[in-house]
């Protein structure tokens, strides 16, 4: 099976490795001295299941490559409307696209089957670039548990044993194609079940996101320091608190363990994506992971006050950073 990950950062890179030791016919798409390295050396993941080492095909473009039977979109969000540009070429009658990324995703009320079916998300999908590029009936949804870094080029460093790939129609059903991508994935050491309930996948992933996510962006520490102030960890209960209240308007019941999801990152010594991304200068996830939650809220007259504040703030100091561009909504 042909697979394009389209995304060849930490875990792009991570997912390329085990699909590749899952037998499938592997390329990457990326850019810079990583692709390079990967081109030149090849593709190494360090893993707590051992290392993986592979020769995927390397491109900066997709024209390079040319159709595939499946395409594994794991770039930032805000990278999205450049996905959208290149794509087609990787695209044949038949190619399924699988965006396993954070964040509110921009299929999300796509075949969702409730009151806001259809509903557009132009702040995560501007003028419907994607919508038109791929369109709906290829999508799969995706969301990704792997704590990883590029180590140096060419060397993706997976950092814990708990990972996994969740994938899932936007209807709900348990397709062939989500299965045909999960199942080179499963063989080369990454579960990946398909499951009939993405959107509720979506949200519990992205708790750990709104959680965590402002806090350590204005701390500029770790999950494990940050959270080991006492202060600081009641505010990341009731961050949790705010975003399962949001997840339970839409329709999407998450339990109530906000003690519980704050007490599992207590120990974690990893700091998030979005912090990750402000220490290298690189654009921020601030739409798909923080501000369309709130705006959801908002519509859906949900309280919200400790994220209201804490999003603002992170949104100045990524304004001021450089690392986000668009006015706080």
């Amino acid at each position: 099976m042909r697979i394009c990950v389209y995304g060849a950062g930490a875990i792009g890179g991570h997912l390329a490795g085990r699909l590749a030791k899952g037998g499938a016919d592997v390329s990457v798409i990326g850019r810079g001295a990583h692709l390079e390295a990967i081109r030149e050396r090849g593709l190494t993941v360090r893993a707590k299941d051992g290392e993986l080492f592979s020769r995927p095909r390397a491109a900066t473009r997709a024209d390079e490559l040319g159709p595939q039977d499946a395409v594994i979109v794991t770039v930032k969000a805000p990278a999205l409307p450049a996905v959208a540009a290149g794509i087609a070429p990787l695209l044949g009658p038949e190619t399924a696209v699988a965006f396993v990324m954070n964040g509110i995703p921009w299929w999300y009320f796509d075949r969702h089957g409730g009151p806001m079916d259809g509903r557009r998300l132009p702040a995560i999908d501007p003028g419907d670039a994607l919508r038109r590029a791929i369109g709906v009936e290829r999508t799969i949804g995706g969301v990704v548990y792997s704590a990883c870094h590029v180590e140096s080029p060419g060397v993706v460093v997976s950092e814990h044993g708990d990972i996994r790939v969740i994938l899932g129609e936007p209807d709900g059903s348990l397709s062939a194609r989500a299965q045909a991508i999960a199942a080179p994935m499963e063989a080369g050491g990454m579960p990946c079940p398909v499951v009939a309930d993405i959107r509720n996948r979506v949200w519990a992933k992205l708790m750990g996101n709104l959680t965590t996510g402002p806090l350590c962006l204005l701390s500029r520490r770790d999950m494990k320091v940050t959270l080991a102030d006492p202060v600081l960890r009641a505010t990341a209960v009731r961050l949790a608190d705010e975003g399962a209240a949001i997840a339970a308007a839409l329709g999407q019941d998450l339990g109530n363990a906000s003690e519980q999801r704050v007490a599992r990152m207590t120990n974690t010594a990893h700091k998030p994506s979005i912090l990750q991304d402000l220490e290298l200068g690189r654009p921020m996830e601030m739409e798909a992971l923080l501000l369309e939650p709130l705006r959801l809220a908002r519509e859906l007259g949900v309280p919200t006050p400790t994220l209201e504040l804490l999003v603002h703030l992170a949104a100045q100091a990524a304004q001021a950073a450089g690392c986000y561009q668009r006015a706080v909504a």
